[in-house]
């Protein structure tokens, strides 16, 4: 999990001054969108901007998340950027089913050769019911999210706790399939700083790494609310000494109990880098 992103920062693909400060706010990955942000009588400058973007290297990671196959757009989104060579990765929104992974990936061949990796957006209760079997469809895909906007329409939810167990589903299935712990969705408030960090510490207790962004200002905290305190730090590296030193099951003199679980979430802790 060493070098895993933790901030993802979106910005609409018709838009280049604001993508360029995209690549420069210091985010992890920017998320290049031709999808929501992008109305429909501007789809295809997003595209034809974003293709001319990526025929160099970025600074940064730049994923793009194209329109849905099933829609007007998809396919010439897929057809101008996935052969970019500044392209990271393809973000595919509304997944339903593991076939729309595949759809994807038989279309697409990256600068490199092979597919570009792949990461898969649920966004509906079938999505979500789905989520191990969508993440389990193609060796290119390398994440799965939640669209939680959508998801939030999809079922009707007033309250947020109500997501909770398809942000829980989510995490489990990505656990099962083999891949990294997905990331939160966006903040809708871009402003509510107090409420990000909140949201966010709800989102690690959950099992998220890391969080999507739709502004700059919410980067520093999603970082501090994922990278782990200097107290964790200090009892991750309490628990691997000992651990070190005595083999099997034990109790440390603060009457903290070690066995194997123990040490594996502290070798967990270890592997993202300090808050400064």
């Amino acid at each position: 999990m060493r070098g895993f992103p933790l901030t993802w920062l979106y910005a609409p693909g018709d838009r280049p001054p604001v993508v360029a400060k995209a690549l420069a706010s210091g985010a992890h990955v920017v998320v290049i969108d031709l999808e929501d942000a992008v109305a429909p009588d501007r789809k295809a400058y997003a595209r034809s901007a974003t293709a001319e973007l990526l025929r160099d290297p970025q600074p940064v990671p730049v994923h793009v998340r194209v329109n849905a196959l099933s829609g007007p757009w998809g396919r010439a989104d897929l057809e101008a950027v996935a052969p970019a060579p500044g392209l990271s990765g393809l973000r595919l929104p509304k997944v339903s089913s593991p076939s729309d992974v595949v759809r994807v990936a038989r279309r697409v061949v990256s600068a490199r050769g092979g597919v570009p990796p792949l990461y898969a957006l649920l966004e509906s209760a079938l999505g979500i019911e789905r989520a191990h079997a969508v993440a389990t469809a193609h060796p290119s895909l390398r994440g799965i999210a939640i669209g939680e906007a959508d998801l939030r329409a999809d079922l009707g939810v007033r309250d947020d706790v109500g997501l909770d167990y398809s942000r829980s589903r989510v995490v489990v299935a990505a656990r099962a399939a083999g891949l990294p712990p997905p990331t939160q969705s966006v903040h809708p408030d871009t402003r509510d700083l107090d409420g990000l960090m909140a949201s966010c510490a709800r989102g690690r207790a959950l099992g998220f790494l890391g969080r999507a962004a739709i502004h700059p200002r919410q980067l520093p905290v999603i970082e501090r609310a994922y990278l782990p305190s200097e107290q964790e730090i200090e009892q991750a590296e309490t628990v691997l000494k000992a651990a070190a030193m005595t083999q099997g099951a034990q109790a440390l003199p603060d009457g903290t109990f070690i066995d194997k679980a123990v040490v594996t979430t502290a070798h967990r802790t270890l592997t993202l880098p300090q808050n400064p």
